[in-house]
């Protein structure tokens, strides 16, 4: 076994790269014998398309871990970078090549593991959105990612030298694929993008065939061979790889601005922790959960949900023109899987926290691969094309326990509601009121033992709401306006209801809110210093036809943190009710940008409302206790900007 230092780097090769470079630098070559037992291995798994348990590590499932953490390990991240890379490098007419994986989830369309397509939907891939099915479907999807990379990493791990097999078969056996958890901000991982591991062309990879320079699997996956006839519009059936805000947008040679999107994400992500934390502490029914559907009679508290929330992360991480914005392009991004796994251990941690609630019978709104949009979908429904066995596939009532799978969270690990509840106070409350009560709950946001960062807001004699907050302020996380809170312990959460036309531009679109005034310069909107906060909607591709009948979705821009920084800057006199309503009326700005950085013109706002809504909410008693909603009511309707 070599040196920590020595085992997989990730070293910067150069700079920068023009766009044909990532050829230059491409798969690992473990010898030509290790390379034939390796091929004879993967092509032996294209015999069984069956998804299946992996084995237990001391009779318990073993833990996925967040990306950061698994880098640390380097032995496992060595095993992690090669199974990547040897998938991305596999022909791409393979079932178990990264190609043929992604494209389960959207284009090309093609049909996996003989599960046909019906009539109509031959170019439509097998993912459920809008829909009941979409946490539960890809429980079983990222399960077989999982289960073809850790045959692979068993293989790999065979290939190292007599007196380190051992040692790299323990390692191996424990593989399970990382999540990259957007919502965490530690003063050890600043980085919400981890641009520093992504960001790469190019690696320094080591391996049983020593130390190479290999194309980073997590930059892009470069489609070999390029088949333009996939994508349906320029510049994506000119670019022979995925890009992540690329630059120049539209040009043949552009290059993915990886550092752009991970500023992106460093403005963003409080309103990100917001959304999730009040997902995961005020959401207890599973229909308005599960997905971004707008439901009529819906309470203005629950107009989020956790696919609203997943589609803004694929938005910001592609960017514009970004294969992560558009449906049927985002599963080729390396990143795809990473936030995806991250996806479903949030569903894990609020079934621990609801475990009554589950999918109840609703119509579907899309077609897929194998069913008919207006076809009904339950618990018992097949999660296509993930077979169990020979005679069945599996459903939502099989997958509901993840641990059918062999993987589990430390979140989840125990499947104790207050242990859960306790983690998510630890995560997802460094942008909130909910932090106030660190001294008295304890160091409630300490992962790792690495500090939360803080949300800096600045002037201390901030005005009271109403009365005063008592013992409970002296309590309260720094930085955090203790006179936000009531002497009764709740405090006022503002935030913007978002309800929109999914299908108004015929492609992927951003609701964005500002300060004061809007950038001309539309590919500043994600990082501009005056953005209050966005919404994706992960619409349709390019080629779709706009305009089609509406299919109403709504999502949430949560205000709080943004009003209190407001404040500390001397914008805002006090928080009472009526000061704060004025100063969003007059002050806060909106506009609408498509996938290719188009700005939706006054005219065509139509296809879009927004709402503010402001609630009282109950501060958690104890670490083991969420905020709970009290009540609240709708403000007003922002008027055009």
């Amino acid at each position: 076994m070599r040196p920590v230092s020595n085992i997989l780097l990730l070293l910067p090769l150069l700079v920068s790269y023009p766009v044909r470079a990532a050829h230059t630098h491409g798969k690992y070559d473990f010898g030509q014998h290790a390379e034939y037992r390796l091929r004879e291995r993967h092509d032996q798994l294209r015999y069984s398309t069956y998804v299946t348990p992996l084995p237990l590590v001391g009779d318990k499932p073993v833990l996925r871990r967040e990306l950061r953490d698994f880098y640390r390990d380097k032995d496992s991240w060595t095993l992690y970078i090669l199974a990547l890379n040897w998938i991305q490098y596999t022909p791409q007419d393979s079932l178990f090549s990264h190609y043929q994986l992604a494209a389960i989830h959207g284009s090309p369309g093609l049909t996996w593991g003989d599960v046909d397509s019906i009539a109509g939907s031959e170019n439509i891939g097998y993912c459920t959105h809008v829909s009941v099915l979409f946490p539960t479907w890809h429980r079983p999807y990222m399960a077989l990612y999982e289960q073809t990379l850790y045959n692979l990493v068993q293989s790999i791990a065979e290939l190292w030298p007599e007196d380190e097999l051992e040692h790299w078969r323990e390692t191996a056996r424990r593989f399970r694929i990382p999540y990259w958890d957007w919502g965490r901000v530690t003063e050890t991982d600043k980085n919400v993008f981890p641009d520093d591991i992504a960001g790469q062309r190019g690696i320094t990879a080591y391996g049983p065939n020593g130390d190479q320079a290999i194309a980073n699997p997590l930059y892009s996956y470069i489609f070999q061979p390029f088949n333009a006839s996939i994508f349906p519009a320029s510049p994506w059936n000119t670019w022979t790889e995925t890009k992540r805000a690329p630059q120049p947008m539209v040009e043949t040679d552009a290059v993915s601005n990886n550092s752009f999107v991970a500023r992106s994400f460093e403005l963003s992500v409080e309103t990100y922790q917001q959304r999730l934390y009040n997902l995961l502490a005020h959401y207890d029914n599973y229909s308005a959960f599960s997905n971004e559907g707008w439901i009529t009679n819906s309470a203005n508290f629950t107009q989020d949900s956790i696919e609203s929330l997943h589609d803004s992360i694929h938005i910001a991480a592609g960017g514009y023109f970004g294969h992560l914005a558009i449906i049927g392009f985002s599963a080729f991004d390396p990143f795809f899987w990473l936030h995806h796994v991250n996806m479903d251990r949030i569903i894990a941690m609020w079934q621990v926290l609801n475990p009554d609630s589950f999918v109840v019978r609703t119509p579907a709104v899309y077609a897929t691969h194998t069913s008919k949009a207006g076809e009904m979908q339950d618990s018992t429904t097949a999660l296509t094309p993930f077979r169990q066995n020979a005679s069945s596939f599996w459903t939502s009532d099989t997958v509901r326990d993840h641990e059918v799978f062999g993987y589990t969270y430390e979140e989840v690990m125990d499947k104790d509601r207050n242990k859960t509840a306790t983690w998510v106070n630890k995560l997802y409350t460094a942008f909130s009121p909910v932090s106030m009560r660190f001294g008295e709950l304890g160091q409630l946001h300490a992962v790792d033992d690495a500090e939360p960062a803080r949300l800096k807001l600045g002037p201390e004699q901030l005005k009271v709401v109403e009365g005063t907050a008592g013992d409970f302020s002296r309590t309260m996380h720094p930085g955090i306006p203790k006179e936000l809170v009531s002497s009764e312990q709740n405090f006022t959460d503002w935030l913007a209801n978002v309800r929109a036309n999914k299908r108004a531009y015929g492609c992927s679109y951003t609701v964005y809110l500002f300060w004061d005034t809007i950038p001309s310069d539309v590919s500043s909107w994600p990082v501009a210093v005056n953005l209050v906060g966005s919404l994706g909607i992960f619409g349709t591709s390019e080629g779709a036809v706009a305009g089609s009948s509406p299919q109403l979705v709504s999502g949430v821009i949560p205000l709080t943190s943004a009003i209190m920084r407001r404040m500390s800057q001397g914008h805002i006199d006090s928080l009472r009710k009526a000061e704060v309503d004025t100063h969003l009326k007059t002050r806060l700005k909106h506009g609408i940008a498509l996938a290719n950085g188009t700005i939706v013109t006054y005219h065509d706002w139509h296809q879009v409302s927004i709402t503010v809504f402001t609630s009282t909410i109950r501060a958690p008693r104890k670490p083991s206790e969420l905020a709970r909603y009290i009540h609240g009511a709708a403000s007003f309707t922002l008027p055009k900007s």
